[in-house]
């Protein structure tokens, strides 16, 4: 059913559902995020053409092409998936680069090395309209071009699920569309709580479990925070991109002096192996002072299953000395991270 909250009474927080009245003491809001569909002229009349994450993956028959508007990480995940079955695949991003929040080298790798399997990318465009199954975009220069494709997927960001919960009935404080909370991940509202994309934060399912965890915890006894400065994000492309804590770019825009060590995937010999001589790189961030771990980024499978060491390093605090300290398992891919932490030296 479909629940709604409907105040506060003497018997706590009143929720209606499906005809029926429920009462509690405290609350959770999780209700998650949609993909948000900008309203573009001409986005209606396409009809089915325009598909979000979830259309796209009911489609029961391969579109020979497809474009996609927005090139950040679902956009490049599709983009991915569909070029290895043989699709057509234009991107048109409005930023300069793609996946826009990671690391600008890495982006600019992976975008290389889809570039070189067929995607065409159309960066610094804006899309002014749809008609039909044509996108028409402005780039940097003024000019006005288009893209057609059997489908089109809207991949431009997502939303918090907020209309019609009644979350106003609570005085429920709001921020740019979705919950307000603190790090114990309480609202302005008195035992309520929210969890996952409904903060409109870190839209990821692991950020959101450990968000979770924060709430059952507070609410059971134990003393808890959600820190976020250790969270990993990965592109499920092919290759992978993974990466946690600081980029370049932020420590710049942020006046901390870092350093930082790279080194190629093929560094280590079961990239090289596993791999077929594809590209990679590791890169690492360090405190300029201490040399503590401030980020680490990845290009290369299978740094998904690799970047959880970082998010540890990261979160205890770890510098180059305690993790040239680790023992790394040899031969394996994992080892690239030791590889170029020991590369500081150099």
């Amino acid at each position: 059913g479909e629940a709604k909250v409907k105040g506060r009474s003497q018997n706590g927080i009143e929720i209606e559902c499906a005809g029926e009245t429920f009462y509690a003491v405290n609350l959770l809001l999780c209700t998650g995020s949609e993909a948000f569909v900008p309203p573009i002229p001409g986005v209606k009349e396409a009809g089915d053409i325009i598909v979000t994450n979830r259309e796209i993956l009911d489609l029961k028959e391969q579109p020979k092409s497809l474009v996609i508007i927005g090139g950040g990480v679902i956009g490049m995940e599709f983009a991915s998936f569909f070029n290895s079955l043989g699709t057509e695949v234009t991107v048109v991003e409005m930023l300069p680069k793609i996946l826009g929040g990671l690391d600008g080298e890495i982006s600019a790798m992976l975008q290389d090395i889809y570039a070189k399997k067929g995607i065409r990318f159309n960066l610094n465009c804006k899309v002014t309209e749809i008609r039909g199954n044509e996108v028409i975009y402005v780039d940097k220069d003024g000019q006005t071009l288009s893209a057609k494709g059997d489908k089109i997927l809207m991949s431009v960001g997502r939303r918090a699920v907020t209309a019609g919960l009644g979350l106003e009935n609570l005085g429920i404080e709001m921020n740019r569309g979705a919950v307000k909370v603190d790090d114990k991940m309480r609202t302005n509202a008195p035992n309520v709580f929210a969890a996952g994309d409904i903060t409109g934060f870190s839209m990821l399912a692991h950020t959101a479990s450990r968000e979770g965890e924060v709430v059952v915890n507070n609410l059971t006894g134990r003393a808890d925070r959600m820190r976020y400065n250790a969270i990993p994000g990965v592109v499920y492309t092919n290759p992978e991109v993974a990466g946690v804590g600081l980029t370049e770019e932020q420590a710049k825009a942020e006046g901390i002096e870092y350093k930082i060590a790279k080194l190629p995937m093929a560094y280590a010999g079961r990239f090289v192996a596993e791999n077929e001589g594809g590209a990679g790189l590791c890169k690492v961030i360090v405190g300029a002072k201490y040399g503590e771990v401030l980020g680490v980024h990845m290009l290369g499978n299978p740094c998904s299953e690799i970047i959880y060491g970082a998010c540890m390093a990261i979160e205890q605090e770890m510098t180059l000395k305690e993790m040239q300290e680790v023992v790394f398992p040899h031969p394996t891919v994992s080892e690239i991270f030791k590889e170029t932490v020991f590369s500081f030296n150099e």
